[in-house]
């Protein structure tokens, strides 16, 4: 009997030491609080314009796509050309600042999908500055059915001044867009309703603590830090290895 017992002192011991163990990875910066970590899509391709000088800042001074190739691209994809051009021009930049990231254009278009089906929500459209025609805020964060995240922005940004609203195509919480919010188009604002904008803010978050987005332990943090959902994961997944199939994946 004591020896049972002992046996049962020390099985509760592991389990607890256990459990502490799990609770403190959970806790750690970038730690994956989901159960399985996602093969990364494979790289789209991209034909980039010829002579086009790289810099990381603006989408029209860094590598742009070939028109062409965007034109093809956006009909095989049914991507409007206008974000697939800002998603293209995020993820470069993004690489040149964070060679390590290896984020791919195809990532960013599944998040924009999900998100906002690139900027449509609610019969809306990209003008040719990349700017939403209508104003993309998402549900009220009080708690009822979402996390509970008290205003943070004075209600600038998503007009709601007691609760925190995302906004913008990329779906941003104005918390969130203090901190990685980036001028794309170089306009000397970051707008989270514009695209260009939008799009490389998502791709400076996406490549935050020096994530590798081209292993699956650096891909999978990387979206479950932007919904910390699995289903969430899987959709955007599925959407990036379909957006790099029909347009050619890099090898």
């Amino acid at each position: 009997m004591l020896r049972f017992r002992r046996y049962m002192v020390l099985c509760l011991f592991l389990t607890c030491v256990g459990t502490a163990f799990s609770f403190w990875v959970a806790g750690q910066p970038g730690a994956v609080n989901t159960g399985k970590l996602l093969p990364p899509p494979p790289l789209a391709g991209v034909k980039l314009e010829a002579g086009h000088v790289r810099m990381a800042t603006a989408v029209n001074v860094t590598a742009s796509p070939d028109a062409q190739w965007l034109a093809d691209a956006a009909a095989q994809t049914g991507i409007p050309s206008r974000a697939l051009r800002a998603y293209v021009a995020a993820s470069s930049s993004a690489n040149a600042s964070s060679p390590a990231c290896g984020i791919g254009w195809n990532t960013l278009a599944a998040i924009g999908s999900v998100e906002s089906g690139h900027g449509t929500h609610g019969g809306g459209s990209l003008d040719t500055a990349g700017q939403a025609s209508g104003t993309i805020v998402g549900p009220s964060l009080d708690g009822q059915g979402f996390a509970a995240i008290p205003d943070t922005d004075g209600g600038v940004l998503d007009g709601d001044s007691r609760w925190d609203r995302a906004v913008g195509p990329m779906q941003f919480i104005p918390s969130t867009w203090r901190l990685v919010g980036r001028d794309g188009n170089g306009d000397g604002t970051a707008d989270p309703f514009n695209i260009d904008d939008a799009a490389l803010g998502a791709a400076t978050y996406l490549c935050l603590h020096g994530r590798d987005l081209r292993s699956a332990q650096g891909w999978t943090q990387a979206i479950y830090s932007y919904n910390q959902s699995d289903a969430y994961i899987r959709r955007v997944k599925d959407k990036a290895v379909t957006y790099a199939t029909v347009t050619g994946a890099l090898i």
